[in-house]
């Protein structure tokens, strides 16, 4: 408990400051009546509210994070194969069975 003794004269000086700058806040504020409060509403309420678009009916761009710009996937073009698949599927006919048994190739 002794330790934290020297903790006290700053919450002190804290709550004080925080407890003269409310009081100082509230004595400068000057009040507003009744009928001018109404009028800024009115005011308020009376503008144009439309939405202002910035460019036109271009999406933005959707944000990830990381500070990187996006690169085009450009396609790689696949390797063509060796040899082609025979067209017709290898027929094998094993000897004691009736039907002949297609192999996968």
């Amino acid at each position: 408990m002794e330790v934290l003794l020297w903790l006290v004269p700053p919450a002190v000086v804290t709550a004080v400051a925080a407890a003269w700058a409310g009081w100082a806040g509230r004595a400068a504020r000057a009040e507003v009546d009744r009928d001018e409060a109404l009028r800024r509403v009115g005011a308020a309420l009376a503008r144009d509210r439309t939405v202002r678009r910035t460019s036109a009916g271009e999406p933005q761009p959707r944000s990830t994070g990381v500070a990187a710009e996006r690169t085009v996937p450009t396609p790689v073009p696949r390797p063509e194969p060796a040899c082609e698949a025979p067209a017709t599927p290898v027929v094998e006919q094993v000897e004691g069975e009736e039907a002949p048994r297609r192999r996968a190739s």
